[in-house]
């Protein structure tokens, strides 16, 4: 279910996505809200469960997490048990950054991020090959991130210029 969401919340959410670190003054002042009526409406939008979290952005290559795949995996059964036990070990792998079931003719796409490829070929074999019921996989390697993955995309026109 969508939430009610005025050109004010929408600004709020577009401010937020851009540079979640600032006070709720400077946030106030860019929305042109008081910082009370601010903060009263960042409150309503994390309990409404429109603002989940906040989190700071990483560059992983700083961390030693130079090779950024995307695996495309299908299952060799489809019954609830094997699923929950698939998902169960996704969920567990600190190499998966985000994974998401798909229609077609795979089950999901995960995406993930090693060292290298040696990191990458012991992850494959010896977890997700030999652990999670795996029928199939097929892997393409980023070569270059044209567009990041930040944000929302919010209605044009009433969010200060992003939209879909």
């Amino acid at each position: 279910m969508s939430a009610s969401l005025d050109r004010t919340d929408l600004a709020l959410l577009a401010e937020l996505q851009r540079a979640c670190r600032q006070t709720n003054a400077e946030l106030a002042e860019r929305v042109h809200l008081s910082p009370s009526a601010c903060l009263r409406r960042v409150q309503r939008l994390e309990r409404e469960g429109v603002i989940t979290g906040y989190h700071a952005e990483l560059d992983p290559e700083r961390l030693g997490l130079g090779l950024q795949a995307f695996v495309r995996v299908q299952l060799k059964s489809h019954d609830a048990e094997h699923i929950a036990r698939f998902a169960e070990l996704v969920n567990g792998w600190p190499e998966i950054v985000a994974c998401h079931a798909l229609t077609g003719d795979m089950d999901y796409l995960l995406q993930a991020l090693v060292r290298d490829l040696e990191h990458f070929s012991r992850f494959l074999l010896d977890r997700l090959l030999a652990q999670a019921g795996v029928a199939d996989v097929n892997t393409s390697f980023v070569l270059r991130t044209v567009k990041p993955g930040r944000g929302v995309p919010l209605p044009a026109g009433m969010s200060g210029g992003q939209g879909a």
